[in-house]
């Protein structure tokens, strides 16, 4: 992070494809009102991979952050001159930090990873030892990145697994399976399904496990967020599970963000106050 500089632009922005629907300017223009940053801008921009060099070879100094969303988690991982540890496992980076003591550098950090932790812990799930996790992208990836060492993780996929998402289950010294979509049995004892795919794609949900945890209710996590309940979190609710709102994730990645970028902590509040007037917006459009 650069010095914060008052008086002197600083811009930031969420890159990716489609990037319209993105509520990543609501949370971050609503930090930098409240820690009075007045200075900071904060955009979303269409960046694919193929524009994504040219993008980034164009910003100059002022430019101190970037949020990457799909498809960029892994060519911004690519672009940075230094990378977490939480980055490297995953493999993935969602947010890019200007260095402060080299203005060439970039670090490439994964804030999906603390969203996701938070966003299961306030709906219960903490420090799950098993998950189902649907899809085996750079998401996905972050989701096994919540299990500790000699958890279980049980992946469903349509074809065949990433074979970089294997890899990090396997060294993270994980139990994995591989099942198809929709084969749900495997989920009967996890303590948490976390869903990285579009909820369209998410099939045969008839076959959806009723909640038989005695000591706790297992949790669902849908990643994607905006279009109200998906079918998933409805049938999950119905068989005892607990819900844990995409959005949680969204507002604790975000939150972790503000903080590497500013070097001030996020105001949680501020932050969670306009996402719910936004989601609010977003539904009343006709």
């Amino acid at each position: 992070m650069l010095s914060e500089g008052r008086g002197v632009a600083r811009h930031c922005a969420v890159w990716g494809s489609p990037i319209g629907h993105s509520l990543s300017p609501v949370l971050h223009r609503a930090a930098y009102a409240a820690l009075a940053l007045h200075h900071w801008s904060y955009e979303r921009r269409e960046v694919d991979e193929a524009s994504f060099a040219d993008a980034f070879a164009g910003l100059d100094e002022t430019w101190v952050g970037l949020s990457l969303t799909m498809p960029l988690k892994e060519v911004a991982l690519r672009a940075a001159t230094t990378v977490t540890r939480v980055a490297a496992v995953t493999g993935a980076a969602n947010t890019l930090v200007r260095d402060a003591d080299d203005s060439s550098g970039w670090t490439a950090h994964n804030t999906d990873v603390h969203g996701l932790t938070t966003a299961l812990r306030l709906a219960g799930c903490t420090d799950p030892t098993s998950l189902l996790v649907i899809g085996s992208g750079a998401t996905a990836r972050s989701a096994i990145a919540t299990l500790a060492p000699g958890g279980r993780v049980v992946l469903m996929v349509r074809h065949r697994v990433r074979p970089e998402t294997l890899a990090q289950a396997e060294a993270a010294g994980l139990t994995v399976e591989t099942v198809g979509l929709g084969e749900w049995a495997a989920g009967a004892e996890v303590d948490a399904v976390v869903s990285t795919v579009p909820p369209a794609s998410v099939p045969d949900l008839d076959g959806f496990p009723v909640a038989t945890h005695r000591d706790h209710r297992p949790v669902v996590l849908d990643a994607v967020y905006g279009s109200g309940e998906t079918r998933l979190q409805r049938t999950a609710r119905e068989r005892g599970w607990s819900v844990a709102e995409g959005t949680d994730m969204l507002l604790h990645q975000a939150t972790e963000q503000v903080r590497l970028m500013t070097g001030h902590d996020a105001p949680l509040g501020a932050m969670s106050d306009a996402l719910r007037v936004a989601l609010r917006d977003r539904r009343d459009e006709p």
